[in-house]
This record gives structure tokens, sequence and C-alpha cells, in this order.
């Protein structure tokens, strides 16, 4: 598993959730040719998400998006926005399914668009016993949901 120094200097870690505090840790990233609004816009529209982020299949929030709720694979996440600095930075910590996360979102202007840098904490029994079974679906998860928003972005008028 990827480690404290695998991490991104520029991301801000709550307590509690450093990689070398977690279960799992993966991070991710890719170029996206988009500016980093359009990224940022896609990721803080959630409840567009279960028309593109893997596994979600539900989302119910407010119109002033502070914490809400996803469903992932059948289960519930309440999750809260910890972070949120347009057009460059986002956060969220989610709860459910015996497991807390933290998501962090590093958008960084590049002279083609944009450096998307996804990494992800996961603490818990369920993600302990998920890590040795496939030691690679947080990476998985996270390459598709790169993809993903790197699609849509690059897709958009």
């Amino acid at each position: 598993m990827p480690g404290v120094s695998d991490s991104h200097p520029d991301i801000h870690w709550p307590s509690g959730f450093a990689p070398d505090q977690a279960q799992s840790f993966c991070a991710a990233q890719a170029v996206v040719n988009a500016p980093p609004a359009r990224a940022f816009e896609l990721l803080g529209d959630v409840a567009r998400w279960p028309e593109w982020v893997p596994g979600i299949t539900e989302v119910r929030a407010g119109p002033f998006v502070r914490n809400f709720e996803v469903w992932l694979h059948g289960h519930r996440f309440e999750v809260f926005v910890g972070e949120r600095v347009p057009p460059y930075r986002l956060g969220w910590s989610g709860v459910g399914a015996g497991v807390q996360l933290y998501q962090a979102w590093l958008l960084i202007a590049v002279e083609f668009g944009t450096c998307v840098v996804a990494e992800s904490v996961v603490r818990g029994a369920a993600a302990m016993s998920l890590q040795m079974s496939s030691p690679s679906w947080a990476q998985r998860l996270s390459s598709l949901w790169l993809a993903q928003l790197k699609r849509l972005a690059e897709s958009a008028p």
C-alpha cells in the first residue's frame, strides 16, 4: 500500500486521516484538457454524481451542499465537506458501511489544462478486510473516477 511519502505535499489531511493512519490509501492523478474551474464544477455538482461517478447510484443533498448522503455499491455514506477552495481544492469525509474515509482533490493549472490529483484514505474493519481480499480496489475506483471526470470535463463546450 502506498504510504505518506506517496501523498502529494499540498494535500490537507484532517486529523486522524493521514495516509499512515489508514488501512487503505490511494493516490491517482490525470491531466484533464480543461480549466480547473470545469473540473471543480463537475466534482462539486454532487446531485449529478450518479450520472458519472462509478458505483454511486443515489445522492441526497440540499441546495447548500456542506453535507450529503450517497449510496455507493448499495451502501449509504454520510458525507461532510471539509475543504472547498474554488477552483483548486475539495475534500470530504464519509462514514458508512463500517468505514471512515477522506477523499482529497487538488486541481493544479498546467499548460494544457488541469493536473487533477485525487487521494483517499479509508479506515475501519471493512476497509482492512477489503484491502486483504482485493489490494487494488481503491486504486481501481479512483482511476475510474478520474477517467470519467476527464471524459466529462474534456467534452464540455
